[in-house]
């Protein structure tokens, strides 16, 4: 490490380098150290032509974007390093396939090896580091890259501090988990709303606002029709704005996007049918229910429930945001075989519009997935295609919107079903008068709001771990409780005004991280290239934008209502199929379909049989077919029970495979050897 300072502190460190080869590169390196008189000019032709033969052996490019090119020779008098950051980055044969864009020099006289050998290592830690790499392409300076060094230098361990209480970790004090989530994320508050100031953010705004204003009003119309109009459209528009900027700013994890889901819905919906049969004014029990749900919210989370949630899995989570990414993907499909239907009927629209629907809703998921994977391409410049992909679901709303505005006199198409103005859905007041209601109403809402809860702590605090996975490369800190409390608290503020309860939306949540993302590609050992996240710029920024634009709209409800719904189906296509990659499970179910010669090389596929693996997947298949079937059936009330019976399935599959075998297959994070090295 301190030899890595030292270039630092002499000025050996070029940055932006612009070098399309290796060669080129090694010689401008070669040139900025004899302008800085540590290499005498007549001694660089050896010195180039020690490093060309060096590379005519075997690339020098080892992986994570590193390439360490290497000459001792006699002409040397002292060991150097010199680093050099290239402009753009280039294919140097490298084995995990990542484009080279640091190449680490190394000179010095023939026995210098040795003394670099500490050095090597050190280089090679660092750039295995995804939070280095990051910093290190972000550096302005040699100072700045200096400072990233040095933080990751080993420090002698002072007497071992009190332990820190983490994530779900329980404290056994009343509110001990929400205190310890407070400080750990009130450290990185500021910088929250510094690390949001970039195009991004910008990217990720535009595209989540429509992502989270389609939902808003689809879910806001379902919920008119499954409450007689008491909740719809306006009321789902104001708790999205008003509950999403409050719990951007004081949340603890702002990547979260609260929303209102489909089991959120049918609860609703349920709740609705029982009053409505039972003769009981419907808004408020709604409130009451509501208030007793955020009173037992409040309750988990100074009790650190939340750690409960330690038992839950990879095989539960991976079921749950499968069954929201069907979810999406169902709905969209579902609505453009309606207008299919519709048609067919003849009911007041021809083929035409339904064709036209088909054709504007894979073309949004198209140009969305096609804009969006262009960092990948070969095409333009970087910042070009990186600008690309940030704006790639934003291009493609704005691209069909035109295409439907070109043939709108000729085949009038569905618009967006925005309200036409600010009011109740029914014209009622906003506060719900919630002490209108006999007494024994009021303590039998207990009842409901206890299976309201189960829900929206599995939906709050599942949505939480996927954000919080490993996978992702989070290092703000999780702040469960505090989250937890606060839905609580909102809850209760959505109950007085009638408003529908919101949650954490899973699909949106893991778009809002995934759109914040810097990723690199990695080739597996199967040869097979996939995204891997290096870093996201986690901020409050674009979850207050976001809301306040979706609060925004419904100042601009004329502008809206020129999108066609069909774009927003397409929306919906994109956003199911996007949360879908990165879902281990999914992989292992393409595995049922796959010629067993052909299985990539993954660690599950080396250390579990091929048996035990169809097993689990079948296991984790039929729990979500069964999740799906009580979804849609009567039963769907209690649908929060049947997600917590995941656990204890979980644990009877234990029983049936092998501890090695369910270590591989329901690991929290892909074990580091996945990730191709420099070896």
């Amino acid at each position: 490490m301190k030899k890595l300072l030292e270039s630092c502190d002499n000025d050996w460190v070029l940055l932006d380098v612009a070098a399309p080869t290796m060669e080129r590169a090694v010689q401008a390196m070669v040139e900025a150290m004899v302008e800085r008189e540590a290499l005498r000019p007549d001694h660089a032709p050896k010195v180039l032509a020690a490093l060309q033969e060096r590379e005519k052996l075997a690339t020098t490019a080892i992986g994570h974007s590193l390439a360490v090119p290497h000459a001792y020779l006699d002409c040397i008098e002292k060991p150097m390093i010199v680093i050099a950051r290239l402009k753009h980055g280039f294919n140097a044969g490298a084995p995990d396939g990542a484009p080279t864009r640091f190449v680490f020099l190394l000179l010095g006289p023939p026995g210098a090896p040795e003394e670099h050998l500490d050095s090597l290592a050190s280089i090679a830690r660092l750039m295995a580091d995804d939070e280095f790499r990051f910093q290190a392409l972000s550096a302005a300076s040699a100072a700045q890259l200096r400072s990233a060094i040095e933080a990751r230098m080993p420090t002698p361990a002072p007497a071992p501090p009190a332990p820190v209480v983490e994530g779900l970790r329980y404290t056994g004090r009343l509110f001990g988990g929400l205190i310890a989530d407070v400080r750990r994320r009130a450290t990185h508050y500021v910088q929250d709303y510094r690390d949001g100031l970039n195009t991004k953010s910008l990217g990720s705004t535009l595209f989540l606002f429509f992502a989270c204003l389609a939902p808003a009003i689809i879910f806001g119309g379902l919920m008119h029709g499954m409450t007689g109009g008491d909740i719809g459209t306006v009321e789902m528009i104001v708790a999205t704005c008003v509950c999403g900027v409050l719990y951007a700013v004081l949340s603890g994890q702002p990547l979260i996007i609260l929303g209102g889901t489909g089991p959120m819905l049918i609860f609703t919906g349920l709740l609705y049918e029982y009053c409505n049969t039972e003769g009981i004014a419907f808004l408020p029990a709604y409130a009451w229910v509501g208030f007793w749900t955020g009173l037992i919210l409040l309750v988990l989370a100074a009790t650190d429930a939340s750690c409960l949630m330690r038992f839950f899995t990879r095989f539960t989570d991976e079921i749950f945001a499968a069954l929201i990414s069907v979810i999406f993907i169902y709905e969209a499909v579902d609505k453009l075989i309606q207008i299919f239907h519709r048609a067919q009927a003849g009911e007041s629209i021809g083929h035409d519009v339904a064709f036209l629907s088909l054709l504007l809703a894979l073309g949004t998921y198209y140009v969305a997935s096609s804009l969006s994977a262009f960092k990948k391409s070969h095409l333009l410049v970087p910042t070009a295609r990186e600008f690309l992909a940030d704006f790639g679901p934003t291009i493609a709303i704005l691209s069909m919107t035109a295409i439907a505005l070109y043939w709108h006199e000729e085949i009038p198409l569905d618009p967006l079903p925005a309200p036409d103005h600010f009011q109740t859905s029914s014209g009622r007041a906003w506060l719900v008068p919630f002490m209108d209601v006999p007494q024994k109403i009021i303590w039998l809402s207990i009842i409901p709001a206890l299976l309201c809860s189960v829900l929206v702590f599995l939906d709050q605090n599942i949505t939480a771990r996927l954000v919080n996975s490993p996978d992702n490369n989070l290092h703000k800190g999780e702040a469960y409780h505090l989250d937890l409390a606060l839905v609580g608290g909102l809850v209760v503020l959505c109950s007085a005004f009638g408003l529908p309860w919101l949650v954490a939306a899973t699909v949106r949540s893991l778009n809002h991280v995934r759109s914040l993302a810097i990723t690199e590609e990695v080739i597996d050992r199967s040869g097979a290239g996939h995204a891997h996240i290096l870093h996201v710029r986690e901020n409050r920024v674009t979850g207050i934008a976001i809301h306040l634009l979706i609060g925004g709209s419904l100042l601009l409800l004329p502008v809206l209502k020129h999108v066609p719904l069909a774009v927003l189906f397409g929306l919906f296509l994109y956003m199911g199929v996007v949360s879908m990659k990165g879902n281990q499970f999914f992989e292992r179910l393409s595995l049922l379909a796959t010629d067993p010669t052909l299985y990539p090389s993954s660690h599950y596929v080396r250390r579990v049989p091929r048996g035990a693996l169809h097993l689990f997947t079948a296991a984790q298949l039929a729990c979500l077919v069964i999740l799906w079937a009580i979804k849609t059936s009567a039963w769907a009330i209690l649908f929060p029970l049947f997600i917590a019976l995941l656990v204890p399935i979980r644990f009877v599959l234990a029983r049936m495979f092998k501890p090695e075998y369910m270590a591989a297959l329901d690991a929290e994070e892909n074990p580091d050897e996945e990730q191709e090295s420099w070896s």
